[in-house]
């Protein structure tokens, strides 16, 4: 009786098993894709320490600096996962006020006010007067959902990246989570949207996790990093057209940060990982594995790397921080002779001599 009855129980549990792993809602939906090559971190990306010894600027308990701009005046800014504000001195940090939701991309435009990619509230913009102003939050009969970064135009207007049309930050835990479901899902919703007084309208579509914009000096072009492509485009404003100018890098392409010079630094948040790329062509297996515990999914690494890239793609200096000294590094901009170079989740901004 007993071995029967222990029988039964083993069988009950190998149904409830396979049911599980088979058959039980996941709330996503992959579909199949074919990933780049990925060169490892070789040739340029070679492991070194050049970003292992910043300087964290302490933010008063709060995190993840994901964005910085700089005034008129030269002065730096960044916000936080808190939805702080804070005005950057000579490497000294001053809070300033809250926003609200979460910030990601900032930048100053021409009038002065500070537009901000909030991924809770869509499109902002913030003036020391006047606080801070919803501009558009939906697009299309939806919510904006995860706006990314921004890139205000000399006319006016204010290009912003959304990185995904499916998942919702705001009720999957933060940015990082809802990130992490949208790459495994890799269902291509993300957009680039430019905002006037006139309207909303769309700029380019059918994008894997559009994150990073930036306009070229001639401001007749955008850069696009497509994250979970691991590529950056080059968007013709005039003609509507593509190209490709940056392919298969060896991590996720976050922020592109305009040096006003022509060239841009550029976070990669994480390296890659072989067994997304190797599950890529099987939508079914991502979706046995998403109903297996959080921890033994694939996750960021905390390998920090920045790379600067001119207008073509070209690579022109990387800096890493292989033991995570200072990881999920999303962008940097350089002020008065300091680097100071961002994050998504790090404890504070990071501040360096200008390579």
């Amino acid at each position: 009786m007993y071995r029967t009855f222990r029988m039964l129980s083993y069988a009950v549990i190998a149904i409830f098993a396979i049911w599980y792993l088979g058959f039980s809602p996941t709330g996503i939906a992959p579909v199949a894709y074919t990933p780049s090559h990925d060169p490892g971190l070789t040739g340029p990306f070679a492991p070194n320490q050049r970003l292992a010894e910043v300087e964290i600027l302490d933010m008063a308990g709060e995190e993840g600096p994901e964005d910085i701009a700089v005034d008129a005046a030269g002065v730096a800014w960044v916000t936080s996962l808190q939805s702080g504000l804070w005005r950057v001195d000579d490497r000294e940090m001053t809070h300033v006020g809250r926003l609200g939701g979460r910030p990601l991309g900032l930048e100053f435009g021409g009038d002065g006010a500070l537009y901000i990619a909030d991924s809770y509230l869509g499109l902002l913009r913030w003036t020391q007067a006047n606080g801070t102003e919803v501009l558009v939050d939906r697009y299309d009969d939806a919510p904006i959902r995860y706006a990314n970064q921004v890139a205000p135009a000399r006319d006016g207007s204010v290009y912003f990246s959304v990185s995904t049309r499916r998942q919702d930050p705001q009720a999957q835990g933060g940015t990082l989570a809802s990130s992490v479901v949208d790459l495994w899902e890799h269902r291509r919703t993300g957009h680039v949207l430019r905002w006037s007084p006139d309207g909303l309208t769309q700029v380019a579509d059918g994008f894997n996790f559009t994150n990073g914009i930036a306009l070229t000096p001639q401001q007749d072009a955008l850069l696009i990093a497509e994250t979970g492509e691991y590529r950056i485009w080059k968007h013709d404003l005039e003609t509507g057209t593509r190209e490709v100018i940056l392919d298969g890098l060896p991590g996720f392409p976050d922020n592109i940060q305009a040096q006003g010079d022509g060239t841009y630094w550029v976070g990669l948040v994480s390296p890659r990982q072989a067994i997304a790329d190797t599950l890529a062509p099987y939508p079914t297996l991502r979706n046995i594995i998403w109903r297996l515990p959080e921890v033994v999914r694939p996750a960021p690494v905390h390998h920090g790397i920045l790379m600067r890239i001119d207008g073509e793609g070209q690579i022109l200096d990387v800096l890493q921080a292989p033991e995570g000294e200072y990881s999920l590094v999303t962008g940097a901009m350089e002020v008065d002779g300091t680097l100071y170079v961002t994050s998504l989740g790090a404890p504070g901004l990071a501040a360096m001599d200008a390579p």
